[in-house]
């Protein structure tokens, strides 16, 4: 039995923005509690600036073009809480531009510079730098359903993302699980294709493998929703139309409910704001991400959901990432391996791969560039995909600490990857942090285990590699460096990056419903390699909240 909910007809405003982000999360996750969403809507008077490069600026008349909400001054429901929260978010932005997106994951520092008191503060923070690029729209709307497979009503999201004109500046990324998605399998096919329009998200169901519909594995259901799409958006056909779903593995999607679906969610289409997509595609995120960039007169913003189910392999649980910036099509291709390389495929949160891992780099083509804007371009790419990887860490079920792990002077890249995710996946070390335990023995005995199984004993100089923990040396020459005064600096680093203080208990890290702040428990193995490689990778701590959210994730 399946009901459709109508979103109603809502204006580009805020008060649209507002109104379908509080829908959206409010039926994201199981986790989420129900006044999840904005309570207050704030003023529209002007947009704020996005987290932007030093030397980038955008124009009154691009500001205007993309955001008619500039030309009409108006307040809904202004509070002084909610302007101060908006003028505090700005603020915040402001101080934070010059590094924010500059700060390199090889090398970034703590503290880091984004803080937030509540929950209405750090939405004001998303909305401020939630603008759109030009020539793109995105809705969300939501349908109630029982599951074939399982006899209890749920909700999923319906989330579009759509393009004024076809482009064919884009590149995709996906999992190399051996047990795609339906989407994954469609989408490599769009990946030849010409042109791609429009991509269409549900959460709550993957679409993996599911039993009935023909055996063909979803991908015909999948084919049906893009068919759909493409007719209510008057598109020559479905293959323009990139489908993406997250959720339950194993279930069949409801697709004719999500087709019914399509009206409701287009009539939500603005082009103001991502925000109602960002909340849209999270499942047991804790909170939308969405991390932007101007770039001269052009915009990149990118979204990402993912939480739980986190060691992607090419790819990323679900990461788009829209410009105007007019690159060529086989430029954003040859730019997306090395981005993901460095940000998405440096984050654990549960060493688990994704069957539905989708990376979107999507052009629409609205600002000229020239070759020598590349470099500048990608390299806020590469810093933005960096800390949005970092978000997703940040929101992990049940994380309670992100752990930051730098592992340099290595032989190479390969080696500091496959090190980095040993340590960080250490279900021991986790557990210590978890409960602001330095127990740098775990560290030291994570870092022996990938050596000695991987049989590089006699290639690498153990006796040059230095242990540092909270930028401490713990370990050097062979032997642990250890006192009082320097466990006490330990256990005060690690609560000072707790998000959610206290000793740990079966509800830590179970409430959070902003990121506080930005500040990591910071690892190093340093190889003492000459030279040598440095990466930088992100995880999490293991706390009780993440076994519940998984133990009865379905439910």
């Amino acid at each position: 039995m399946m009901a459709l909910r109508p979103a109603g007809v809502l204006s580009l405003s805020l008060l649209a923005v507002v109104g379908v982000v509080s829908a959206a999360t409010a039926s994201s996750s199981s986790s989420m509690p129900s006044g999840f969403c904005f309570r207050r809507a704030f003023a529209t008077t002007t947009r704020g600036s996005t987290l932007s490069s030093s030397s980038s600026s955008s124009s009154p008349s691009r500001s205007s073009a993309r955001n008619p909400l500039t030309r009409h001054h108006r307040t809904l429901f202004l509070t002084p809480e909610n302007q101060h929260a908006i003028d505090e978010a700005r603020r915040r932005q402001f101080r934070a531009s010059s590094t924010a997106l500059h700060a390199s994951s090889s090398s970034s520092s703590q503290p880091s510079s984004l803080t937030f008191t509540t929950k209405d503060e750090y939405f004001a923070h998303l909305f401020s730098i939630s603008d759109l690029p030009l020539g793109f729209k995105v809705g969300t709307s939501w349908i109630s359903f029982t599951p074939q497979e399982a006899n209890f009503p749920s909700r999923m999201n319906v989330t579009l993302i759509a393009l004024d004109e076809p482009t064919d500046k884009f590149a995709l990324a996906f999992t190399k699980n051996a047990f795609p998605g339906a989407p994954i399998r469609v989408g490599k096919q769009r990946k030849d294709q010409p042109l791609l329009q429009a991509i269409v998200v549900n959460n709550k169901i993957s679409n993996v493998c599911p039993g009935g519909g023909g055996g063909d594995g979803g991908v015909a259901d999948a084919e049906l929703v893009c068919a759909a799409v493409a007719k209510q958006l008057n598109l020559p056909s479905g293959n323009l139309v990139l489908p993406s779903s997250t959720g339950v593995i194993g279930w069949r999607l409801p697709f004719q409910a999500v087709i019914d679906a399509v009206p409701s969610v287009l009539k939500t289409m603005q082009s103001a704001s991502i925000l109602p997509a960002a909340a849209g595609i999270i499942t047991t995120d804790r909170y939308p991400k969405i991390r932007a960039s101007s770039i001269g007169g052009g915009k990149i913003v990118g979204i990402a959901k993912g939480a739980g189910m986190i060691e992607p392999n090419l790819a990323t649980m679900l990461v788009y990432l829209l410009t105007d910036l007019a690159v060529p099509r086989e430029v954003l291709r040859e730019w997306l391996p090395e981005v993901v390389s460095g940000s998405f495929n440096c984050i654990s949160i549960d060493s688990d791969q994704s069957t539905s891992d989708t990376v979107v780099l999507l052009s629409s083509g609205k600002v000229p560039v020239s070759e020598k804007d590349y470099l500048q371009i990608k390299q806020s790419l590469i810093s933005l995909t960096q800390k949005l990887a970092e978000d997703i860490v940040r929101n992990g079920e049940g994380t309670n600490h992100v752990i930051e792990l730098k592992v340099s002077h290595a032989p190479s890249l390969e080696i500091a990857r496959a090190l980095g995710r040993q340590v960080i996946n250490s279900p021991l070390l986790k557990c210590a942090i978890a409960g602001n335990d330095p127990n740098v023995g775990r560290l030291a005995a994570a870092v022996g285990s990938y050596v000695g199984n991987q049989g590089l004993e006699k290639g690498l100089k153990l006796e040059k590699c230095r242990l540092l923990m909270g930028g401490k040396v713990v370990f050097k020459g062979g032997a642990f460096e250890l006192d009082p005064e320097k466990e006490k600096f330990l256990v005060e680093h690690m609560k000072g990056a707790q998000l959610e203080p206290g000793p740990l208990t079966m509800e830590s890290g179970a409430h959070i419903k902003f990121p506080p702040h930005e500040r990591n428990v910071m690892l190093e193995v340093d190889l003492g390699e000459e030279g040598g490689e440095e990466l930088t990778l992100f995880g999490s701590d293991l706390t009780y909240a993440y076994v519940t959210e998984n133990a009865d994730y379905r439910s």
